[in-house]
């Protein structure tokens, strides 16, 4: 167990650094430390996505018995992908922190206390953010590990592959970064992520129900109040965050194809203040991507 849990602490953050160095130091990008900090990132997330929704699908269709069934690559993957969750913590406060830096605050963000307030600020922003990633390691890492006792790894399985959206989150928001809301790429892509959200991650628990009511032969309607209490608790805890950022895209995917003609019209210099670098009021967008408050026809993203 250790030694997965070390190799996952290794793998995470090696990934992020060496992503990093190749996007700083390649002849053909030399790309700036905050670039290659945010996009390197996005690659992480990304690269997580790919691996747990993979694990996902190997447990899920491994285990015909959606109870008793047991695959070895349920806890394994668990235990490596827990310090993903840590590190991605620091990973978005590194993105909020470089966002800060281009809005001008170079200097100012030097100082120790600035920092300090930095990471203030971002804990405000992103606390719902936060809060999940906590909630993943110090609530569901030991229930999925230790109190499951081995059983329903199919429903395990099931939820690693929520992560399937988020490649095209990672991607939304890369394209958002370099100012690439007017493309092609960016409304196909914002198309599939606001579909494979919608899959993954707030028909999630609804489908969960219905296969558990099918193996147990019950109506569907009926088996929340069949199915133990803190079972129904914390599927409402988990489905809540995923319905207010599915809204969040819901909200952005209008702007975005509704408001491809205005996006088109040419802004006057003094239209809107975050165009202004030097302006020290000026806020970057929220680390994870939501921002509830844009008025630029962009797909907010995860």
């Amino acid at each position: 167990m250790l030694t997965i849990l070390a190799a996952g602490s290794v793998f995470f953050p090696g990934l992020f650094l060496l992503s990093k160095q190749c996007l700083k130091s390649i002849p053909a990008l030399r790309w700036s430390e905050g670039d290659a900090v945010i996009v390197s990132a996005r690659l992480v997330s990304s690269v997580q996505a790919v691996m747990a929704s993979s694990a996902g699908y190997i447990i899920a269709s491994s285990c015909k018995d959606i109870i008793e069934d047991q695959h070895w690559l349920t806890s394994t993957y668990i235990m490596f992908a827990v310090p993903y969750f840590v590190y991605d913590i620091y990973a978005m406060f590194m993105c909020y922190w470089y966002k800060l830096r281009v809005k001008g605050h170079e200097e100012a963000l030097a100082a120790p206390q600035h920092m300090r307030s930095a990471v203030r600020s971002y804990l405000r922003r992103e606390f719902l953010m936060v809060l999940h990633h906590v909630v993943m390691v110090t609530v569901c890492f030991p229930v999925s590990v230790f109190w499951r006792q081995g059983k329903g790894d199919y429903f395990q399985g099931i939820m690693f592959m929520a992560e399937l959206s988020t490649p095209s989150v990672c991607l939304g928001k890369i394209l958002i970064q370099y100012k690439q809301q007017h493309t092609l790429l960016h409304k196909v892509n914002g198309a599939l992520m606001l579909v494979t959200f919608f899959i993954f991650r707030v028909l999630l628990f609804p489908y969960l129900y219905y296969v558990y009511g099918r193996y147990a032969s019950i109506p569907f309607h009926m088996v929340p109040l069949t199915v133990p209490w803190h079972c129904n608790v914390g599927a409402a805890l988990l489905m809540a965050p995923q319905l207010y950022w599915f809204s969040l895209i819901c909200r952005g995917a209008l702007r975005l194809f509704t408001g491809a003609s205005r996006s088109q019209r040419p802004r006057a210099p003094s239209a809107d203040a975050k165009d202004h670098p030097a302006d020290g009021n000026a806020l970057p967008q929220p680390a994870n991507g939501y921002s509830a408050r844009s008025t630029e026809p962009e797909l907010t993203t995860h």
